[in-house]
């Protein structure tokens, strides 16, 4: 398959989960990911922490009883919906169900936890890259599909561009 077969497959996913998406109106990332909660039957916190430059911006850690998106607090509206909204689209593409592995930043924003806490129970916090590339994708198609004031996913579609063209200018002319 080639590069250009395989970022349209990314984006021809990403945008029917965009599109099976209920959204509330008017649309706030904290609203959707309430309503996701609801729909899993788990609680997801929401912990704002200051942004560092050793820390990522955003992270999922996946607890036996709760979901926390951890995000920079001190970034702008548009900025901390998008991390939101990414940490969010890994729990909808059920991310968060790979088997544990090394702790990743989790102890850069977590450094009361142990090491061995933070692999066993919040090792669930490191994604492949096509899984970072899938949360992305579907965090910008959700800021999309709410610009043009479509929360709805019954009301008709505009012509789309090109998946090719928007995941290139996404992610650069790399590989998928």
């Amino acid at each position: 398959m080639g590069t250009r077969d395989g970022r349209a497959e990314l984006w021809r996913r990403c945008q029917t989960v965009v599109d099976r998406l209920d959204l509330p109106d008017p649309f706030d990332a904290e609203g959707f990911i309430a309503t996701l909660a609801r729909k899993r039957g788990r609680p997801i916190e929401l912990i704002g922490v200051p942004a560092r430059p050793d820390r990522p911006c955003g992270l999922l850690v996946t607890t036996a009883r709760t979901d926390l998106i951890i995000y920079s607090s001190d970034t702008s509206t548009v900025h901390r919906q998008h991390i939101l909204l990414h940490e969010a689209a890994h729990l909808v593409c059920e991310h968060d169900a790979a088997g544990p592995g090394p702790g990743g930043g989790v102890g850069t924003l977590l450094p009361h936890l142990s090491a061995s806490l933070i692999r066993s129970v919040l090792g669930r916090t490191v994604y492949t890259e096509p899984q970072e590339r899938e949360a992305e994708l579907i965090a910008t198609m959700i800021h999309h599909r709410v610009a043009r004031g479509r929360t709805s996913p019954a009301r008709p579609v505009p012509p789309r561009p090109r998946a090719d063209t928007v995941i290139e200018t996404i992610f650069g002319r790399g590989e998928v």
